[in-house]
């Protein structure tokens, strides 16, 4: 069986299909942030109308709260309708797969345990032990700091599938393909047209995010810089206190 792993599409429609066209028939694991971004109703529509396996992510959960912060505004809330809170809802936070010549992978957002513990490929080996701990798969497939990475830590092999609609680090839509066998694919869209698209909506960041993180992407660098500093502060928190 072969899956696609379909990570952070962030509300991206254009770049979900051009992954969907390419991924054919395979099995379609969606990894979570699913709508948070400038086109949240028609993705979550698009997502919702799939034979696909789905998991929740941090912004899913967040979308359904009040606090704003990020891509989630009240613009973006406004989009979402019931329908959509019901199916958020009712999403599990992790998904377990046999896959041909992979073996047993289990699909998480952020880390096993949260799904906004971030694991970069930076993350040092004792704290990624720790987040793996009780974990008996052979590889874990995650996403939520957008950019991919393959690495192996006592046995166990963590790969992050990368973002489909608001990747760092290379242009276009980032995912993963699984079985037989395990492989980063990075597919090209028409991010100008939908840069366009999203530029002339109604969204107060429209203009922004358009020629940030749709025309343009930041580099793996930046982001390294960016969630490294917010890794050491997750960390720190979850341990305060530990001797």
């Amino acid at each position: 069986m072969a899956v696609a792993a379909l990570y952070d599409v962030h509300g991206n429609p254009a770049a979900l299909e051009a992954v969907l066209a390419e991924a054919g028939d395979a099995q379609l694991v969606f990894g979570g942030d699913l709508a948070a971004g400038p086109v949240p109703a028609e993705t979550l529509d698009r997502i919702m109308g799939l034979d696909a396996l789905v998991i929740r992510g941090n912004a899913d959960r967040e979308l359904m709260g009040e606090e704003v912060g990020g891509l989630l505004d009240e613009w973006v809330r406004g989009q979402i309708e019931d329908r959509h809170r019901d199916y958020i809802a009712g999403l599990p936070e992790t998904v377990k797969l046999d896959v041909e010549e992979v073996g047993r992978v289990l699909f998480c957002h952020g880390s096993p345990r949260s799904d906004e513990e971030m694991i970069l490929r930076t993350t040092p080996d004792a704290w990624l032990r720790e987040m793996l701990a009780g974990v008996e798969v052979d590889v874990v497939v995650c996403g939520h700091t957008h950019m991919q990475f393959d690495r192996v830590v006592d046995g166990k092999r963590v790969v992050n599938a990368g973002s489909v609609g608001l990747a760092y680090g290379g242009p276009g839509a980032h995912w993963l393909a699984l079985g037989p066998g395990l492989e980063h694919r990075r597919t090209a869209y028409d991010n100008e047209s939908f840069a366009d698209r999203v530029a002339a909506s109604g969204w107060p960041k429209a203009e922004r995010f358009a020629e940030e993180n749709i025309r343009n992407h930041p580099t793996e660098v930046e982001a390294l810089e960016f969630f490294e500093e917010m890794a050491r502060k997750q960390w720190a928190e979850r341990y305060a206190g530990r001797q």
